[in-house]
């Protein structure tokens, strides 16, 4: 009982030392209705990219996490030429579920640790049957300072939008 009690302290304690995380951000994007039958929920991959381009870091890919479901994920080409083959499918923490159409939201861990500079969030959708899109969205990182910026795409994905916040 007693080592339960201290432990229990010192987590609090450890908790209450912690400072806050300094920035946080957000990429939300949009899944539009696609008037097509059959109609096949599509895969998507966000990433962010540096300013020269390369990957830095996978945010989410929805895919189906069946096992015939990784025959699949291929399709997603610019990201997975970009780092997507050297992934182990189901991610933690990355791979979610297809989603229906409609306002999808995914977190940017870690965007304090980041330097300074231009980035871009990269959101690539691809449909069984269906088209493939791609929509980067480029950012200035800046200390202390919010951003936010958006894109749209033309028919497998809506609008993509950045958030940072310090």
């Amino acid at each position: 009982m007693r080592i339960s009690y201290r432990t229990g302290l010192t987590v609090a304690a450890a908790t209450l030392a912690t400072p806050a995380l300094a920035g946080t951000g957000t990429v939300s994007f949009e899944i539009p209705k696609i008037d097509t039958f059959p109609y096949r929920k599509p895969y998507v991959a966000v990433w962010l990219e540096d300013g020269g381009g390369q990957q830095v870091k996978t945010l989410a890919v929805l895919h189906d996490q069946a096992r015939i479901g990784g025959r699949w994920i291929p399709e997603l080409r610019s990201w997975w030429r970009t780092g997507g083959r050297t992934m182990t499918m189901p991610a933690d923490g990355i791979s979610r579920p297809t989603q229906a159409p409609g306002r999808q939201t995914v977190g940017i861990p870690g965007i304090d640790q980041l330097a300074p500079g231009r980035y871009s969030v990269v959101v690539e959708a691809a449909r069984e049957k269906g088209g493939r899109e791609l929509v980067k969205v480029p950012f200035e990182l800046k200390r202390g300072k919010s951003a936010s910026a958006s894109a749209s795409g033309d028919a497998e994905l809506g609008k993509v939008s950045v958030s940072i916040r310090p």
